[in-house]
């Protein structure tokens, strides 16, 4: 039966079609866990991805536990992708393939890109840019074991270093084996997350390759984003450190999208609701929270009040903060100020 008699859509990646430029939320291990995911899918989100898991804990009892957690999405997020990485072909392939049958994820997205020492030095995430071939060989295996199934799709970064950008080369070996959409980074393993990020790759590489190109690097502002859709043929966005604290980010860039007027920033009342309700989720969602202690989270919360006034003065109280509750007496002072 042909695939529009059934109802399904006829796209495999159907947030693409007819044009659609999709914001993604890119995956920012120990930030954009499933709580934080889910605002920034109320503010305007269009793609999600899990923070990233190393295949082998699908495999192993003893880490199986954390991953599975780590991976855990609700159907409000979709369209949701699951991010894993590793360097062995065949764990790889097995884990994407556990993963497909208990959750029924719209994608499966491997990582390239992680600068990370502890995944480098394990021969996976970007260290894998220097060996293009053991690159393709894994996604081969992943779009072998579960192809069929869910598009696969990959994040890389530029190349490791400025003297070995390939880009260009990476993506085309993940088109000939059948990766379906390809995220690209636009800074090196070696600039990490300094420096700005080179478009000028970024667009040629979506020239380069026929499946959808998202571009990840220095995307803050309507302006950028606009900018970089009538560049060349990039076919989406993916936001990450400028959404940090601030899942407002996708509402603003779409309303300025959509009526050439920037939208005011959520006011203290609701930044204080927002923080409030996902500490409160995040404690009751996260099976590591024993208690009700909140020290565990206060990277993410300074993340948050980065935007406010006086927000050095916010952050250091919250290295004092240990409870929902005391979260809650300090948001009544800053709102009563």
């Amino acid at each position: 039966m042909p695939p529009a008699e059934t109802g399904l859509p006829v796209s495999r990646l159907p947030w693409f079609d007819g044009g659609k430029f999709p914001l993604y939320l890119a995956p920012m291990a120990g930030f954009t866990d499933r709580i934080f995911r889910e605002l920034c899918k109320e503010q305007g989100a269009d793609v999600m991805v899990t923070e990233f898991v190393m295949a082998n804990k699908f495999l192993d009892p003893r880490g199986e536990r954390d991953a599975w957690e780590i991976v855990d999405f609700t159907p409000q997020q979709r369209p949701m992708g699951v991010q894993i990485f590793g360097s062995e072909p065949g764990k790889m392939a097995e884990a994407s393939r556990r993963i497909v049958d208990r959750l029924k994820p719209d994608f499966i997205d491997i990582n390239y890109g992680c600068p990370a020492p502890k995944v480098v030095d394990n021969a996976a995430g970007s260290s894998l840019l220097k060996d293009p071939c053991r690159l393709q060989a894994v996604a081969a295996e992943v779009v072998e074991s579960v192809g069929k199934d869910v598009p696969v799709t990959a994040k890389i970064r530029i190349g490791w270093d400025a003297t070995s950008v390939n880009a260009v080369e990476n993506s085309r070996r993940l088109e000939d084996v059948g990766i379906e959409a390809v995220a690209v980074h636009g800074r090196t393993k070696e600039q990490g997350y300094s420096g700005d990020a080179d478009w000028e790759v970024i667009h040629a590489v979506a020239d380069a390759v026929s499946v959808p190109v998202i571009g990840n690097g220095s995307v803050r502002t309507a302006e950028d984003v606009r900018r970089i859709k009538t560049a060349g043929k990039v076919r989406g966005l993916m936001i990450g450190r400028a959404a940090l604290g601030n899942p407002w980010i996708f509402r603003e860039i779409k309303h300025t999208l959509q009526t050439g007027e920037e939208l005011p920033p959520p006011d203290i009342a609701e930044r204080w609701d927002v923080i409030i309700r996902y500490c409160e989720q995040l404690t009751e969602h996260r099976e590591r929270a024993q208690s009700d202690r909140i020290n565990w989270m206060r990277s993410r919360l300074k993340a948050f009040a980065k935007n406010f006034p006086g927000s050095k003065s916010m952050r250091r109280e919250l290295e004092t903060v240990t409870s929902v509750e005391q979260l809650r007496l300090l948001s009544e002072s800053w709102e009563s100020a």
